[in-house]
Order: C-alpha cells, then sequence, then structure tokens
C-alpha cells in the first residue's frame, strides 16, 4: 500500500509540476510579440509587399506561377478601401488588389464590458497585419506583375434589413480587351464570404490565369488570449490544413520557416488558426491544388494555395471562385464548409472522448440556457456514469480508513522487519476482503474523460464571454473575486479529510499542502473548468461520506 500511495503523490507532484510549467507558458504567450520593423513601417497591402511574380522587380509576397512571360500591371497608387457591413460583420476591402484587411465580429464582442466594440479577427495597422489575400497570377493574370487596382460604385455598402445576400462587384483597372469582375458575396449570419473572378475575353488572344488565395500575418501575439485570463493551455498560433495521410495537420510559425508545406491536394482548405477565431480558404473542391506555408524575407508568414490555370478563349467567359472564412471555431458550421475543418477545434489525442462531452454539453444548453449550468449538470451525468466505479473506490478508501489502527499497529510491532510486516498487511487485507488497488485503479480510468472535459471547457468558443450566475459573468476567465478557486481548495481539504491518512509522516506533510498548492493553480483557470472541478468535488464528498458512514456502522453492528 505504500508503494501505491508514494505513486499516487509522485502523479500530484508531475501534475503540478506540469501545472506550473502551463502557467509560465501561457503568461509568455499572451504578452504581445513586438512587429518587426519592416513590418511596421510598411503598410501590409503596399508595394513593399506586392506578391511575387516572375519578374525582377517584384518581392516574395505572392506564389510563383513559372511562364514564359508576364504582363506587367500599373503601380497603385493609392491604398483606398472599401466597407462592407452584414448583420454579424464589417469588412474592409483594399481596391488594391481587392484583399480583404480588415474583419470585425459584431457578434463577438472584444470586451464583455464594451459590447458595442467588435473583436477584430483581420486586421491591418501598427498593432498587427493579418489580412487574406486573392487574385489572379500566371501567363495573363492581373496580379502578376503587382497587385490589381479596382474601382466600385461606392465606398460602403450594407445588407438591407429584407436581404439574404450582399453582391459586390469590384471592376479591375487594365489597359487590355479583357474584363475581369471580382465579386464578393456575403449571406445573412454567416461568416463565409465566397469570391469569385469573372473574366470576359474580348481580345484575339486566348487568356490563361491562376488563382491564388492566402492568409498573411505577421508574428504578433493572438489577440484571443490577450483579452482573456486564463491558465493551464497555451493556444496554438498557426497554419492549418488537410493532408492526404493527415486530416488535421498543424504548422506553427517556426515550422513555416524551417519546414514550409508545399503539397498537392484535391479540395481541401488552408487556414491560420489562434484560440477561439480562425480564418481559412477554401477553394473548389473539384478541383487539385497547390498548398503551401512559407515566411517571407520581410516576417511575414503566409499560408495559401494556387488553383490550376484556367483558360478563356476569345469572346468567351471563364470563372474561377473560392470561399473564405473568418469566424469563430464553430465546430458543426466549419464541418459543413469543408470536411474536417471542423477539426480546427482542437481536443488534443482525447477528441473521440472530448466530443460525445461536447455534444452532451450543447445538448443540456438548449434546455437551461446557461452554460454554467449546463456544466453543472455535464459534471453529475459524468459522475453518475462512473458511479459504480467510483463507489468501489470509495469503499476501498473506507475500508482501509476503517482497519487503520491494526496497519499502525502491524507497522510499530514489525517495524525492524519489514518483510514480516508487508506479510501481516497482506494477511489482513485477505481477512478484511481489503483490494488495496481497487482504490487506486477507478481514479486512473476515470481520468481521461477528466482531460477530455478540461479541453472541451478550454477549447469551445460557445463559452467566450458565457455569463453564470452572480460575480461569474464570463466562465473563459478567471473568477475575478477568486470565490470558486478557495470553495475547490476548501472542497479538496474536506475531501482529504475522509481519505485514510498517509502513515509516512513526509508523505502525510505533502497531501496536506496539495489544496493549497491547487487552489493557488486555480486561481487563474476559468471560471468555467473550475466550476466544473467544485461540482465534481462537492458530489465526490457526498459520495465517500455516504459510502464511509455506511461501512462504519456496519463495522460497529459487527
Amino acid at each position: 500500500m505504500d508503494v501505491i500511495r508514494s505513486l499516487l503523490i509522485g502523479v500530484i507532484a508531475v501534475l503540478s509540476f506540469m501545472l506550473l510549467t502551463e502557467w509560465v507558458n501561457f503568461k509568455e504567450a499572451r504578452a504581445p510579440a513586438a512587429i518587426p520593423p519592416s513590418t511596421a513601417a510598411a503598410p501590409a497591402s503596399g508595394l513593399a509587399e506586392l506578391p511575387q511574380a516572375p519578374t525582377p522587380a517584384a518581392s516574395d509576397d505572392i506564389p510563383v506561377v513559372e511562364t514564359p512571360s508576364s504582363a506587367a500591371m500599373p503601380t497603385p497608387t493609392a491604398r483606398d478601401r472599401i466597407t462592407v457591413s452584414t448583420d454579424i460583420m464589417q469588412v474592409q476591402i483594399d481596391l488594391a488588389g481587392g484583399d480583404i484587411t480588415e474583419v470585425a465580429l459584431f457578434d463577438y464582442p472584444a470586451r464583455l464590458e464594451n459590447p458595442d466594440v467588435p473583436f477584430l479577427l483581420l486586421e491591418d495597422n501598427q498593432r498587427r497585419s493579418y489580412v487574406a489575400q486573392s487574385g489572379l497570377i500566371g501567363k495573363d493574370g492581373i496580379d502578376s506583375g503587382g497587385r490589381a487596382r479596382f474601382k466600385v460604385s461606392a465606398d460602403s455598402y450594407t445588407l438591407g434589413d429584407n436581404d439574404n445576400q450582399l453582391v459586390i462587384d469590384l471592376q479591375a483597372v487594365t489597359d487590355s480587351a479583357v474584363e475581369v469582375t471580382k465579386r464578393f458575396t456575403f449571406t445573412r449570419g454567416d461568416h463565409l464570404v465566397k469570391i469569385e473572378y469573372l473574366v470576359t475575353n474580348n481580345s484575339a488572344e486566348r487568356w490563361q490565369a491562376n488563382l491564388f488565395g492566402q492568409i498573411k500575418r505577421d508574428s504578433s501575439g493572438d489577440p484571443s488570449a490577450e483579452l482573456s485570463s486564463g491558465m493551464g493551455m497555451v493556444p496554438f498560433l498557426g497554419a492549418a490544413t488537410t493532408l492526404p495521410d493527415e486530416r488535421f495537420a498543424k504548422y506553427d510559425f517556426e515550422d513555416m520557416r524551417e519546414k514550409p508545406l508545399k503539397e498537392k491536394i484535391a479540395g481541401g482548405w488552408i487556414a491560420m488558426i489562434q484560440h477561439y477565431f480562425l480564418s481559412a480558404w477554401i477553394p473548389d473542391a473539384q478541383l487539385t491544388h497547390n498548398y503551401s506555408t512559407r515566411v517571407t524575407n520581410n516576417g511575414f508568414n503566409i499560408a495559401g494555395f494556387v488553383s490550376p490555370a484556367i483558360t478563356v478563349d476569345p469572346g468567351q467567359q471563364g470563372r474561377a471562385a473560392a470561399e473564405f472564412y473568418a469566424g469563430p471555431k464553430d465546430q458543426y458550421r466549419l464541418a459543413e464548409i469543408s470536411e474536417y475543418l471542423d477539426l480546427s477545434v482542437d481536443y488534443g489525442w482525447l477528441w473521440w472522448i472530448a466530443q460525445p462531452l461536447f455534444w452532451f454539453l450543447i445538448k443540456i444548453f438548449e434546455y437551461v440556457n446557461n452554460w454554467g449550468v449546463a456544466i453543472i449538470l455535464l459534471t453529475v451525468l459524468i459522475k453518475a456514469a462512473f458511479f459504480k466505479l467510483s463507489a468501489t473506490s470509495y469503499r476501498s478508501m473506507a475500508n482501509m480508513r476503517r482497519v487503520q489502527p491494526q496497519l499502525q499497529a502491524i507497522r510499530e510491532r514489525y517495524a525492524e522487519d519489514k518483510q514480516k510486516q508487508s506479510q501481516e498487511m497482506m494477511n489482513l487485507y485477505r481477512k478484511e476482503k481489503i483490494n488495496p488497488l481497487s482504490g487506486c485503479l477507478p481514479i486512473l480510468v476515470q481520468m481521461p474523460v477528466f482531460i477530455a472535459l478540461y479541453w472541451v471547457l478550454m477549447e469551445s468558443v460557445e463559452l467566450r464571454q458565457a455569463p453564470f450566475f452572480g460575480w461569474i459573468q464570463d466562465l473563459s476567465v478567471m473568477d475575478p473575486y477568486f470565490i470558486l478557486p478557495l470553495i475547490m481548495g476548501a472542497s479538496m481539504w474536506f475531501q482529504q479529510k475522509l481519505a485514510p491518512p498517509p502513515p509516512d509522516p513526509m508523505q502525510a506533510k505533502i497531501m496536506q499542502w496539495m489544496p493549497i498548492v491547487f487552489t493557488f493553480f486555480f486561481l487563474w483557470f476559468p471560471a468555467g473548468l473550475v466550476l466544473y472541478w467544485v461540482t465534481n468535488n462537492l458530489l465526490s464528498i457526498a459520495q465517500q461520506w455516504y459510502i464511509t458512514r455506511q461501512i462504519e456502522r456496519a463495522g460497529s453492528k459487527a
């Protein structure tokens, strides 16, 4: 039994060290990284950062399509932008290239205390450069020699109250007989934007170009992490895609520099991921595209695709299209958009347990309409599922507590003969029908479920800024008054008192410190996670107390 107890104490010590390490990492990750001088000094869509074209004067932002020749386009002299407003987001489009340079999410406020200020997912300013670019490159592409220049009929567009869609056409300014229109289609209640290039070839020559789409981001920190206070997890920041032999592949900025992705994939998608939110290009699912990641000379992290060339004969029309998503990690919506895109809601290697737990959490919320109550009820369901297993553990602990005086007498009697001591203890276990392992194994069996639920509560955007009751108005950040962590620590201390005390004085002192150490860690945990832990502890205490009383009464009658 001493070996088992020492093992459990060792596990607790390791978990404590891991929690401390994760806390340090998370705090470092929350600090916004400095933007390189070259990034801050030049606008993200300016001439110094033009996508690369097969000409000596171009820079390195846009993918290269090697062709025998390319037509140089006039250099844009202004950076005019238009604003598009729907019911759930506001988008800025740069007329130099037709790039999306800002996405503000009306349905996700930046801060709970100021709900009228939307969260900025994409932005292009001195604080952060994070934009979505697209264009036509290759032999006759309008972006081959520099970004195309577009003209529009208005400076701003708004989705009407009675309209389901908003269509905006940008007309390319060219000196050729080929007409190119870049069309944006926005849909009510959706973060998915359809982007099309409509080509009318009025020339006498065959026209050919490749559609590309890419996400360009500097190495500044994750604003979702900066605006939240949590501990225990470092949110992933970087690119992700789906590969033929790997459903979900992630590449942080260091990976993009050292081991850039170059892959031909049928259909597919490529995304830039952060905590709670993502942006993603989803090209034509019927075609095979060249996907890649890279880091430019001026420090931008780029993830994108290039589609096969489209050819338009004289007098004919052609079309190239892709979709762009910029919004929350709503896994059910993402699953509808493209296969495996929902895996960007990363529950880790225990996803096969986490997914059902999330489903139950959603279903419970539909009835109670409060995420805190949903967490409590889900914890009750989990506890009920493991009721018999937990009961076995608590019975073993209660029996161990009951025979503790006899065990202590054996230790004192055979203090100088450890072998005899172990024999007598095993004889006592057999006589009392106690299995020491039965108190440990049920706990180990339940650990994967607890870890999976931890990731569900940490990774689900549904809990972002979700209120509970009273002083807890955001379950995704720490308790502002530390009330829940203190209750958790008290419940852990009380639960410890119900268990048999360790025989070794040093072990006993370590165990006495555990509630204090865990309370300290949980001060910075999101309130939703602490709520789960408190609920689980209280239910465990009730079950353990009931079983202990039963066994003590049975022993007194005997």
